[in-house]
């Protein structure tokens, strides 16, 4: 990539993360949609479901030239305000 200036490199930027914010914004409603899969909390908790999925994008960061610890941050960071985010789908619909 060739920028011409900041602003080139900052428009970029933009539009990569408004691309994230709606990837984001589905993995919500999938979210959404497998709290109702799950028993209890730990269930949605599943630290072994959460390990794999660290494990399998410190992979891809690799193929791609990313480094892994920056990925497992952002990865965890998210997956961490998800968790909380189906904690509350989940109790909303046990107390249903």
């Amino acid at each position: 990539m060739n920028f011409s200036s900041i602003e080139d490199v900052r428009t970029s930027i933009d539009g990569i993360d408004s691309q994230l914010v709606s990837l984001i914004a589905e993995r919500g409603r999938l979210v959404k949609a497998a709290a109702g899969f799950k028993k209890d909390q730990d269930a949605v908790r599943a630290p072994d479901r959460v390990q794999k999925v660290i494990d399998k994008v410190r992979a891809e960061a690799a193929v791609v030239g990313l480094p892994e610890d920056i990925i497992e941050k952002v990865y965890r960071a998210m997956i961490n305000a998800f968790i909380d985010y189906e904690l509350e789908q989940h109790r909303s619909l046990v107390q249903k």
